[in-house]
């Protein structure tokens, strides 16, 4: 198939409307999006399933795609010997959930891209995460592993059956518990007390690599401060969070936090931004500056919130899914930067200058380039802060000219939730209007006697989705309760404003057609 063909071609998921199922509908594989449809031709042909899990700004979902799902031959063999469902895990987070907890009672690491083999019922018997093209990283070549898996699946039913029935098994038993269980405040500082003593106490975070932000242990651990009055608590945080900020996770030109580190140091990131992250972090910048009158947790604030306004915001005023890490097939080609890159723009001397505050090297401090960070200690005045300010705003205008990473432009409501709860706080607590004029912004749809009154789409992807039958209509959709809750969110952060809309209007009455994400 030459270049020309392969755009040309489209499967299912060109139907679809999330914008990770859509990168994949030019793939030669005969790729299923999740639902009943897939599931019946899986028992029809008596073929295993492949399922296949990501989201749109996951680096290593990217490479297994480029490798396997875009090589015609290897597509063959996944036509041939399976029936291929492609899931975006922040469509479908019940999906995920349930697939992952298979892959963790295999006792395996969890990650994405997750790739899990079924039975035609759809109940798991194998899986892992991501997989080569060619033997390699300790991995079998993937054609050769799904060669195996499915000569296994038809010549040893017996081991299938093993395998399918004691991870049925341990899913049933995770899901119910086996008696009431009550935590109360001596169970949660004890928690804490376990956590605490688990942070690295130079680099902050969970010790080891990969580092990921956890925001939520953090305000576990915040709210542990608070309840026990004890600084060892908000030390942990204020470290983690420190360190964060000056590290290459962050972003010194443009503003935000990438998804988490590789390295123990903060230095390099996988370099995704998740909407979500930023929101909790946003909101844990402004405890911690409340607290401790660290301006370096209000200036990263402030940048964030540039960052959401002119990256992630959509023409309606509602928040992006994701910033993808790669761009033209490299991951991180968007942020990183030679000297001579930087020599080019700012000049000799202040490209010196810079240099020695952001730890920018000739021969670079990842893979031959420089993530910019300041992890390093050094004193600025004020005035050297003031000239680095000037020298970042050329830099990022320089880099606004670079090919951007790809965008997932999808609304999901319970990510935006936490995001308008964050701008909410963070700006009463900053001292920040215009902050709540950015979460006042997004559309959050209005109900008065089962009837939509808000005329902006904030649950619908495009306005062609509201005329399609849904996966799944009944009133327990999981989805449609992940939707239910970031409404809820959303609403009781806006009732700070005066925006709240009416209690009583659900996200959907019985009997309409659920509404998708929003996406432009």
């Amino acid at each position: 198939m030459t270049s020309s063909e392969a755009t040309a071609h489209e499967n299912r998921l060109a139907r679809e409307s999330s914008p990770y199922l859509l990168q994949h509908k030019h793939n030669p594989v005969d790729w299923w999006p999740w639902g009943t449809e897939a599931l019946a031709e899986a028992k029809r042909t008596n073929k295993p399933i492949l399922l296949s899990v990501g989201y749109a700004a996951c680096h290593w979902c990217h490479v297994m795609a480029h490798e396997s799902f875009e090589d015609e031959p290897t597509a063959r063999v996944m036509n041939d010997l399976f029936v291929n469902i492609k899931v975006d895990r922040e469509e479908r987070p019940d999906i995920d959930q349930i697939y992952m907890s298979a892959l963790h009672h295999l006792g395996e690491h969890g990650g994405w891209p997750l790739t899990m083999f079924l039975t035609p019922d759809g109940e798991p018997f194998w899986g892992g995460t991501y997989f080569p093209k060619t033997s390699r990283y300790g991995k079998p070549a993937f054609v050769d592993l799904l060669r195996e898996v499915e000569r296994v699946f038809r010549e040893d039913p017996k081991s299938v059956e093993q395998n399918r029935s004691a991870l049925m098994a341990r899913l049933a038993q995770r899901a119910r518990p086996a008696r009431r269980t009550v935590v109360g405040p001596a169970e949660l500082d004890r928690a804490a007390s376990q956590i605490a003593g688990m942070i690295d106490p130079v680099h902050g975070g969970m010790r080891g690599a990969p580092k990921f932000p956890q925001p939520a242990m953090l305000e576990f651990l915040w709210r542990a401060g608070q309840r026990a009055h004890d600084r060892r608590y908000f030390g942990a945080v204020e470290l983690s969070l420190a360190r964060m900020c000056e590290g290459g996770i962050y972003d010194h030109l443009g503003g935000g936090f990438s998804r988490y580190s590789v390295d123990e140091r903060w230095l390099t990131p996988h370099f995704e931004k998740m909407l979500y992250d930023n929101a909790q972090l946003l909101e844990l910048l402004a405890l911690a500056w409340q607290r401790s009158g660290n301006e370096l947790f209000r200036t990263r604030a402030r940048e964030t919130v540039a960052w959401l306004a002119r990256e992630m915001t959509t023409h309606e005023g509602a928040f992006c899914a994701s910033l993808d890490a790669d761009s033209e097939g490299e991951e991180g080609k968007f942020y990183v930067w030679s000297l001579a890159e930087i020599e080019e723009v700012l000049g000799k001397d202040d490209a010196a200058f810079f240099a020695s505050h952001y730890d920018v090297a000739a021969n670079g401090n990842f893979e031959g380039q420089n993530i910019l960070n300041r992890l390093k200690h050094m004193s600025r005045s004020a005035e050297d802060e003031q000239r680095l300010a000037s020298l970042r705003e050329k830099l990022l205008s320089a880099r606004a000219k670079r090919v951007r990473p790809g965008l997932d432009d999808k609304v999901l409501a319970d990510w935006n939730g936490l995001m308008i709860a964050a701008l909410v706080n963070a700006g009463l607590l900053l001292e920040e209007p215009s902050w709540l004029k950015i979460a006042a912004r997004v559309p959050v749809p209005r109900w008065e006697n089962g009837a939509r009154r808000s005329a902006r789409p904030f649950l619908a992807r495009r306005q062609a989705d509201l005329s399609r039958p849904c996966l799944r209509s009944r009133r327990d959709d999981p989805r449609r309760a992940r939707a239910a809750r970031g409404h809820r969110r959303a609403r009781l952060s806006r009732a700070c404003l005066g925006l709240a809309g009416d209690p009583r209007s659900p996200l959907r009455q019985p009997g309409q057609r659920r509404l998708l994400p929003y996406r432009r």
